[in-house]
């Protein structure tokens, strides 16, 4: 379609069908893990790749791009890694981290999902406001896992290094830090071309340059806040409540403010990382109890989660016996 069809209106048109059919694939499942998984990939990922695609920008519109690497590139919440010589071009590239991290990270962090659920059976011993730190912790092991998951089947298939998609986002020492360097990377790459430039571009144009980044990031955080709840609705099939929208746009009013007070004081004073991290961590933990997690836990996720755990280890038991069997009548054989 790219090469047929000249970037701007006439493709975009074209590629609409194509957005509206990502947006319909993800209400025909109804589990937590490949619904949600599958809203968050097609429907907002891809979606936003392909109009990036219609205007010309972005992974997808490279000339040169093969088709496996154009499908998993548009499917798949991955960046390929800059080889040697897009880092000779560009030295500052050299520093960034590669590839996924070691496999005793991820074990471990499967074991403690398996330690959370055990957990979760005796509920009622433990505070609620606990609890829910137990389910940050669980949100953010099981989405570095699952993407963790997609890169190693991506490298597998095209044999390349893949960059991370979290970056210990518990050290984060400010918010510009946490939402634009360490959570959950490969959104903020994808928020950034499609609607954080061309915001700025246009505030630019009308309040000059140095201001312009104050609404550019509201909306992306707005338009973030709107793709959560479109995802929660994939999840929980339930009226939006609007507390999604709120919790990101409060975070995009506090992250707007946060960038024009470094911009007044120019580097000159900040806070000590012993100070910087426990308010950070401690801002996003209070404003998530406060309007994140009342919107998850209507989805009733954990109870659907332990469902789906249970049904796939009995899936992996059934075709474990299954395999058994067959071994054993092909040796009496």
């Amino acid at each position: 379609m790219s090469k047929i069809l000249p970037k701007g209106i006439s493709r975009l048109f074209a590629i609409i069908p194509i957005v509206i059919l990502n947006l319909i694939l993800p209400l025909n499942l109804h589990t937590m893990h490949l619904g949600g998984s599958s809203a968050f990939f097609l429907a907002w990922l891809t979606n936003f790749k392909l109009l990036m695609l219609a205007f010309g920008n972005g992974p997808l519109s490279q000339p040169s791009i093969s088709f496996p690497r154009f499908a998993i590139l548009a499917c798949f919440p991955i960046k390929f890694q800059s080889n040697s010589e897009d880092i000779k071009e560009n030295p500052s590239q050299k520093d960034s981290k590669k590839g996924l991290k070691s496999i005793w990270n991820y074990v471990t962090k499967v074991l403690l999902i398996c330690l959370f659920l055990k957990l979760y059976g005796c509920n009622h011993f433990i505070h609620p406001k606990l609890m829910w730190v137990i389910y940050s912790f669980h949100i953010y092991f099981g989405l570095e896992i699952l993407l963790a998951i997609v890169g190693g089947f991506a490298k597998a298939i095209v044999g390349i290094e893949l960059e991370p998609q979290f970056d210990d986002p518990y050290l984060s020492t400010s918010l510009q830090e946490f939402w634009g360097r360490r959570w959950n990377i490969m959104v903020t790459k994808i928020l950034w071309p499609t609607v954080y430039e061309p915001v700025l571009k246009f505030c630019t144009w009308i309040m000059g340059r140095k201001w312009a980044s104050m609404p550019a990031i509201f909306c992306v955080f707005l338009v973030s806040g709107l793709m959560h709840e479109l995802i929660f609705f994939y999840l929980g099939r339930g009226r939006p409540s609007g507390e999604l929208i709120m919790f990101f746009v409060l975070h995009g009013v506090c992250l707007a403010i946060e960038v024009a007070i470094k911009k007044a004081i120019k580097g000159r004073w900040g806070l000590h990382w012993t100070i910087a991290r426990p308010l950070t961590i401690g801002f996003v933990m209070i404003t998530a109890f406060w309007l994140f997690f009342p919107e998850f836990l209507r989805c009733n996720p954990i109870g659907r989660a332990v469902e789906e755990y249970g049904a796939l280890d009995a899936f992996v038991r059934d075709v474990s016996a299954a395999v058994g069997l067959k071994s054993f009548s092909s040796e009496g054989s």
